[in-house]
């Protein structure tokens, strides 16, 4: 049972409950322009011209335009869009596949689009792993083959390798089907080997292209699970793309919503939810279950002064849906809302859940 005895120490608690961000990844002023003479055209993009003119006087394609992000470590940001907003675009920038007409895209303080050929091959073998939406398995190759296949161009021993690659088999679910090929998998069972694969190479960052938009929707929703599951240990650093909400506001630590390019809005899910900043962000949230991603936090009231805490606790981090079955199930209505560190930060009763699950707007 939390000690609410001594609320003097709320103030603190509530500060407290923010953690500091360390970046990843900072995209600092990004453009792309396709087309036989970028440069050309690069400073009357930054003047406002827009892509359908650009296209229509110039015979260019305006790809990416003013990308300003910070992709925290640890983390799972993902970046979302129809299609033509740039998000895969984007992320070919990241491990240097494109490079920018303008821009810097950090990692680690390196600017990926100033390495050299051999910088950047070292950089793509040893910092980042990709997993692919067509899974990308060679097909003569078994599953365990696959799985080995980075550590196999950076000259790893078998002897050596092959446990890792036994080991991330196993951690993805397919221990049992080493010696198996990719025509003889699910296309649910490919996926986790293309993850296996990426996972085996320890890469601190993770880049995943629409990785699961191939599978049939359970199994797209199980290999959600795993890759939340593996990221509970890993803390690797991810950056998701995908064309679904739903999708991004379950992996996302952090979203990066694109229109056409450019940034319509980037934040935390519930931040996306509860503050759409224009009418295409309001229409893409319209049908969101808010209660399955509020937290708790979002919508927790000050602690009156020379008033008890409610004897109930819940953590901030659990959502709505969760809140209001453990305020349902107990007889007590009232509930002392916990930080991070499991210091009370506020209150919140089942009315204040309810309401803000039902809300619309």
């Amino acid at each position: 049972m939390t000690d609410l005895s001594n609320t003097a120490a709320e103030p603190a608690a509530l500060e407290a409950d923010d953690e500091a961000v360390v970046p990843a990844i900072i995209i600092q002023d990004l453009y792309k322009i396709f087309g036989p003479h970028p440069d050309r055209h690069i400073d009357a993009v930054k003047k406002g011209m827009t892509k359908s003119d650009l296209n229509r006087k110039h015979g260019h394609s305006l790809g990416l335009k003013a990308i300003d992000t910070e992709l925290p470590a640890g983390s799972i940001s993902v970046i979302m869009g129809l299609s033509g907003s740039g998000k895969s675009t984007l992320l070919r920038h990241i491990n240097g596949l494109i490079a920018p007409t303008a821009g810097q895209v950090l990692i680690d303080g390196q600017d990926v689009a100033k390495m050299s050929e051999t910088e950047l091959r070292t950089f793509r073998r040893h910092k980042t792993a990709m997993v692919f939406q067509k899974f990308g398995l060679l097909p003569h190759r078994t599953v365990l083959e696959n799985t080995l296949y980075g550590l196999d161009i950076q000259g790893i021993s078998r002897k050596e390798s092959e446990p890792v690659g036994r080991r991330w088999i196993e951690r993805v679910g397919l221990k049992g089907y080493e010696d198996q090929y990719p025509t003889q998998l699910s296309g649910g069972m490919q996926q986790r080997v293309g993850l296996a694969r990426a996972l085996a190479n320890d890469a601190p960052v993770l880049l995943m292209d629409e990785a699961f938009s191939a599978l049939d929707p359970l199994i797209r929703v199980d290999m959600q699970s795993v890759l939340l599951e593996l990221q509970q240990e890993l803390r690797k650093t991810i950056v998701f793309i995908t064309h679904d909400l739903d999708e991004a506001l379950r992996l996302g630590d952090k979203i990066v919503v694109l229109r056409a390019g450019e940034i319509s809005q980037q934040g935390t899910g519930q931040d996306i939810v509860l503050n759409p900043a224009n009418d295409y962000i309001r229409a893409f949230v319209r049908e969101v279950n808010r209660a399955r991603v509020i937290q708790l936090r979002a919508i927790t009231r000050p602690h009156k002064p020379d008033t008890s805490w409610p004897s109930l606790t819940l953590s901030g981090s659990i959502t709505l849906e969760e809140a209001a079955k453990q305020l349902t199930s107990s007889d007590i209505r009232e509930a002392t809302v916990l930080s991070r560190q499991g210091r009370p930060r506020g209150v919140v009763d089942l009315m204040d859940v309810t309401r803000n699950m039902l809300r619309t707007e």
